[in-house]
């Protein structure tokens, strides 16, 4: 019993830490079954982020197959490069550009979903606010001294940190962001467009999720069928057994 109550504390220390480092995340709400939100996504990621960051991994013929895109709506509206259909999303930015305006080239962000979670990009993607000591005017709360700019600024606005109480290092951290400017969508608005973006980041992680999922639906109702079966056999085989 000792043993057992030492292992149970074991659990309840480890959950508690994990739910302390995952505190300061907001839920994002994704659901791969909207194929509007997916849509919506794709386009926002193309239009805003697809400039710096590639999905290597991912084809445009693929997103055209997943989200029910024609072959002219994808090459149309999400392809702002020289790529054709059948290859993956690259970006015209060079490495000598990147270099000198960023330090280096934007990561690849195919797989950022599965590395960091929905949840972690929806609060990042949220959570910049101007800060004249960067490079580029702009921090992030989630994600300290990040060297990018905030790309949805002009939909969410301007957000100001309000500092607590200075730290032994004589730093003092970012309590809350505040909105100092509007911008073009409201709360609920911005919120949405965030969550689409991360619903596709989502997807772009893992597209074989789409088809498992519906696969899956079709695996349930054969069990469940073979069940009905299965009872309805033994009913007969027992059914002269007393």
């Amino acid at each position: 019993m000792k043993k057992l109550g030492i292992f149970v504390a074991g659990l309840l220390v480890s959950f508690g830490a994990l739910a302390s480092e995952g505190g300061g995340l907001l839920q994002s709400g994704t659901d791969l079954g909207d194929r509007a939100s997916l849509q919506r996504g794709a386009k926002l990621y193309m239009n805003y982020c697809s400039g710096c960051h590639s999905l290597k991994y991912l084809r445009y013929s693929r997103i055209a197959a997943d989200l029910g895109l024609t072959q002219e709506e994808v090459m149309d509206n999400l392809n702002f490069t020289d790529a054709k259909f059948g290859e993956q999303v690259q970006v015209a930015l060079t490495e000598d550009h990147a270099k000198q305006w960023f330090g280096k080239m934007p990561p690849d962000l195919s797989v950022i979903a599965r590395v960091r979670g929905s949840d972690w990009i929806y609060t990042y993607l949220k959570s910049f606010y101007q800060d004249e000591s960067r490079p580029l005017g702009w921090n992030n709360k989630l994600f300290p001294n990040a060297s990018m700019p905030n790309p949805l600024w002009e939909m969410q606005g301007l957000q100001r940190p309000v500092y607590g109480k200075k730290e032994a290092s004589g730093d003092a951290p970012v309590e809350r962001l505040e909105l100092a400017q509007p911008g073009t969508q409201d709360e609920a608005e911005f919120n949405q467009t965030v969550r689409d973006i991360t619903t596709f980041l989502e997807y772009a992680g893992e597209p074989a999720a789409l088809k498992r999922q519906s696969i899956g639906v079709w695996v349930i109702l054969f069990l469940a069928f073979f069940t009905f079966l299965a009872w309805l056999l033994k009913k007969e085989f027992w059914r002269d057994v007393h």
